[in-house]
């Protein structure tokens, strides 16, 4: 469909319409009582979300890429159907394809309570059958509210089981990361994946994680509940998921940010990573005509 004709479809009188911006990507414009918020078909993405008078959640590059075939740096990007490296050493792309794919919109409702919730959905074509030759649905249902509610579900479709690994790689905003802290991992084992890591992988959290060099880390065995507290702005992020063993906190830091074409070099310090996923050993089997379904919501206090 074009867009005039997904507007024909789905729009969402005085809330929610879809326009091409960017290189002609299809965009999902939401503005309702509680938030507004930007939905990128291409790459079931999540942009920005912010609530009325508050700042915005999430952080989306100024240099970020809108091109066929490489992810947009921001947001709330869908790592599908592995997580990190091509798990099989095949040389597929990392963290799988859902990230540089087009997706479909499947339905938009405004509901009760004054949200909005968007459902879109990713099928299989010519390019995802080379690299992972299942039958399957990915669907993303986005509620835009009080709060920001994100539901990944994958339900094959086919007569053979395949497994998963996934995340919801979200980029949240914030003021300086000097003074950032994420609560709620104290005493969690961690894989440390830092390229500047010359020690051993497998290490321990000891208090709040704090932010003052390069860090990417899988914490296993997680809680559902974590903040993230500005300590200067007092602002806190709240997450709140289900389903994940796991979670990866990211920041590239000084060196890796000056590297990456799509960042400033100074971008580093206005974004944390914190992102609900099923990755390391948490891997998902589905069966045939299965579902499975990692759900997370974000609150800004």
């Amino acid at each position: 469909m074009n867009v005039s004709e997904l507007n024909e479809k789905f729009s969402l009188n005085g809330v929610l319409e879809i326009r091409e911006e960017h290189s002609g990507f299809p965009f999902i414009k939401i503005s309702n009582k509680y938030a507004s918020a930007v939905i990128s078909l291409y790459g079931g993405q999540v942009l920005s979300y912010a609530q009325v008078a508050a700042e915005k959640l999430l952080f989306l590059s100024d240099k970020a890429f809108y091109e066929t075939a490489k992810a947009i740096k921001g947001g709330v990007p869908v790592c599908w159907p592995w997580f990190g490296a091509d798990p099989e050493g095949k040389g597929r792309p990392a963290h799988g394809f859902a990230r540089t794919s087009l997706w479909q919109l499947e339905s938009t409702e405004q509901l009760e309570n004054g949200s909005t919730k968007v459902v879109i959905c990713l099928l299989p074509n010519e390019l995802s059958q080379n690299l992972f030759p299942y039958d399957f649905k990915l669907s993303l249902t986005i509620v835009v509210g009080k709060q920001l509610e994100l539901e990944l579900t994958t339900h094959n479709k086919g007569q053979q089981a395949f497994n998963i690994t996934q995340a919801l790689h979200t980029y949240f905003a914030v003021k300086s990361i000097h003074q950032v802290a994420v609560l709620g991992l104290d005493g969690s084992a961690y894989l440390d994946k830092a390229k500047s890591n010359s020690g051993k992988e497998n290490k321990i959290q000891d208090g709040d994680v704090l932010i003052n060099g390069e860090v990417d880390r899988i914490y296993l065995e997680v809680p559902n509940q974590l903040k993230i507290i500005h300590k200067e702005t007092e602002k806190v992020i709240s997450i709140e998921s289900k389903n994940n063993k796991t979670t990866v906190v990211w920041n590239p830091w000084k060196e890796l940010c000056e590297q990456s074409a799509d960042l400033k070099e100074d971008d580093y310090t206005r974004f944390i990573c914190v992102e609900t996923a099923n990755a390391a050993d948490d891997v998902i089997k589905i069966g045939p005509d299965e579902v499975f379904s990692l759900r997370v919501s974000y609150t800004n206090h």
